[in-house]
Formats: structure tokens, sequence, C-alpha cells
């Protein structure tokens, strides 16, 4: 049985018992869905330990390779800047975008935080948001990256990691090589801890389901659904929006693209998966846009294995959602927080099932939202995920339209 059907019969049980129990008001049953509640915490807990080491060796692994692109020439260079400005640029339009998409659900009552998480919203909500700016802008280079990790100061944590990155690509060979080497062989441990952890996740996910929706009732199934259909709602929006960028940019016609981004498409929803696509956005882009082969053979497995164009929706759109349902508002300032980590965290995402969603942990706890709500994102993002691939796909095949454009 397949991993997203494990996910979603776990999340399609656990919230038709829990609704059962709502239904019935019997205090036993409740009581005996609130013993569960410690084996999901123990499942987030699982997740929440194997972040940081993940985002830190990723992203200098990543950095210190592509920082070699120098040896490759200027399509490396304008093939990384066309990646970070289409994620800057789906960051900025998402962050006011999603919003007023979860202004249309009505809030019916917060439900309980998990213990910690109330303190850390209130902290947010009193001191987060008299914050000046010079205060956060000092806050962006950390005195203690350790503290900053053990903080949950994700954008921080990520400045730093940047910084020690570049300085590891500037580093003698001898050098260069050991520190990559290590991070290479510490990432590559975190992702068998993970994949362990994403094994259990139907586990994992029944207990955290279960008695939230003993609580919750059938509000919990109408929420889901909602956030369901705003995240491919969303990721549709971004999709079309890609073809006018396209044509103004790389002056490509938008029938043009159109017709060469489908085949590669429907492989991408039918299969959810961007690697899949790759030989049919090989062929749509050579024969379909006629770029050339020194373009395709580089910047499509690039993009395919670390360009992850969805991430500004999933992540918006995931944290607005469990906003929502924990009662916790998020401003422009959290928000913009989990846009900014997602042009960067994007290329990190460890190469797992719901591993982009893994990467959110951090960045929950420092906007004040419980890391339970991670849970709730893995098991429904096997519906939606179909809607993100396409996305990713297509933005494949429009930074190799756009890199061709400037070579």
């Amino acid at each position: 049985m397949k991993e997203s059907t494990r996910v979603l019969l776990a999340l399609g049980g656990a919230v038709a018992i829990g609704t059962a129990i709502s239904l019935s008001a019997n205090p036993s049953l409740l009581n005996a869905a609130d013993f569960l509640t410690p084996i999901g915490s123990l499942w987030v807990n699982a997740i929440r330990m194997t972040v940081i080491p993940l985002v830190v060796s990723l992203l200098i692994t990543g950095m210190a390779s592509a920082s070699d692109v120098k040896s490759i020439g200027r399509l490396g260079g304008r093939t990384l800047v066309v990646f970070i400005g289409l994620l800057a640029l789906f960051a900025a339009i998402v962050v006011p975008l999603a919003p007023s998409v979860f202004a249309l659900l009505p809030q019916n009552g917060a439900k309980q935080l998990p213990a910690g998480a109330a303190d850390a919203a209130a902290q947010i909500a009193t001191g987060g948001q008299a914050q000046t700016f010079g205060a956060w802008l000092t806050s962006l280079i950390p005195s203690n990256p350790i503290a900053a990790a053990a903080n949950g100061q994700m954008v921080s944590l990520i400045i730093f990691t940047i910084l020690l990155a570049l300085a590891i690509a500037k580093s003698t060979p001898v050098a260069r090589t050991a520190l990559v080497g290590f991070f290479q062989a510490l990432g590559d441990a975190m992702l068998i801890l993970v994949r362990w952890v994403v094994l259990v996740a139907p586990i994992g996910i029944f207990a955290l389901v279960l008695p939230l929706a003993a609580h919750a009732g059938a509000s919990l199934a109408g929420a889901i659904g909602f956030y369901i259909v705003a995240y491919m709602a969303i990721s549709l929006v971004m999709t079309l929006l890609l073809y006018p960028i396209v044509a103004i940019a790389a002056k490509i016609p938008i029938r043009t693209f159109a017709r060469a981004a489908l085949p590669s498409q429907l492989i991408a929803f039918s299969s959810s998966s961007s690697v899949a696509s790759l030989p049919a956005l090989v062929e749509s882009a050579e024969r379909g846009l006629g770029l050339s082969n020194q373009v395709t053979g580089f910047v499509l497995p690039l993009s395919v294995s670390a360009f992850k164009l969805a991430a500004p929706v999933s992540w918006t759109v995931g944290a607005l959602f469990v906003g929502w349902f924990y009662g916790v508002p998020l401003h422009i300032p959290q928000l913009a927080t989990v846009a900014f980590a997602s042009v960067f965290l994007a290329f990190a995402s460890p190469g797992v099932p719901r591993g982009a969603f893994i990467m959110l942990t951090p960045l929950f706890l420092a906007i004040g939202l419980p890391a339970e709500g991670i849970g709730i994102l893995i098991a429904v993002d096997a519906i939606p995920d179909t809607f993100a691939t396409v996305l990713n796909v297509t933005g494949d095949l429009a930074a190799a339209a756009l890199v061709a454009r400037k070579s």
C-alpha cells in the first residue's frame, strides 16, 4: 500500500471515529481519545528533532555545490537568479492573496492549543507585534547561532547557514571537501531518520487527529475540506500566472508554452512526482519551445530536484490553516517570515514524502503556532499535492525558458 494511501486511511479513520465520539458526548470515549494524545505528541517531537540538523546540512551542501557553478559558467548563475526570483515573486504574491482567501472561512471558535504553544502564541501576540524595525533588523544576525537554533529563530539560522556555506565555498579545496563531506554525510543520515519518522506517520497522525476530531466534531472535517480547496485553488492561480510571466519575460506566446507544458503537467498530476515528469519536460523544452540542449541538460534536472515553486503557496496556506484552526491570528510579519524562509529552504527540502512540511516545524514555533499542526498538514497533503506538483513542473519549464532567454 502506498504511503499516501496509508496516511489518508489513518486521517479518514481518525476523523470518522473522532466525529462519532463527539456526537456521542460520552465522557469515557472522550477520555479514551485523549489517551492517544501523548502518542501524537511523540511523533511530532520526532519530526522536530530532525529539522535543524537536516536544514543546516542540506542547505550547506546545496549551496556549496551551487557555489561550484562558476566552473559551469554564467549559466549556473543565471539559473540560481531565476529560481530565487520566481520564488520571491510568488512569495510576495501569496502573502497578501492567501489571507484574503481564508477570510472567507468563518471563525467558529479556537481550539485548545497544545501545552507550550499557548505561551508562544501569547508572546507573539504581545511582544511580537510591538517589535520595532530596528530590533527586527538586528535580530537577523544571531549573536549565538546555537541559541538561535534551539529557540527556533529560523530566519536568523538561515542567514547564518547561508553565510557559513559561502565561507565554506571560499575555503581551501582540502577544507571545503572535508566540510562538505561532513555535512553531506550528516544530511544522508538525517534523511534516513526522517524516512523512519515518515514510515510511522499513519500511527502518529491517527493519534494526533483523533482527539482533535473528538472535541471539534464535524467542524474539523469542514475546515480540512476548505483548506484542501483553498490550497488547490491558489496553486491553480499561481500556475496560470506563469503563462503571462513566460510570455512577457521569455517572449514565448502563451499558447505555445501551454502546449509544451501540457504533457509534463499530465504526468505530474497523475504521479505527484516532479522527477517522473523530467523526460517529458526535456522533450517539451527542446521540441516545443526550441530550447538548447545546454539549457535543458542543466536547468531541468536541477529544477526537478531542488526547485520547489509551490513552497511559498503550501507553506503560507498551511500556516494560515493551522492558525485559523487553533485561533492564532497571523499577520504580515509572521507570514513574511514563512515566505522568506520558503524562498531559501525550498532548495533544502528533503527528498522524502511530505518533506517540505517537515521543514515548517521550527517556523511554526517561531510564529507562535503549535508543531502539532504539521501532522494535520502532512495527513491531508496527498490530495492537493497533485496541484502543487503541477505548479512545480510548470515552474521548472518556465525557469528553463527564462534562463534560455537570458543566455
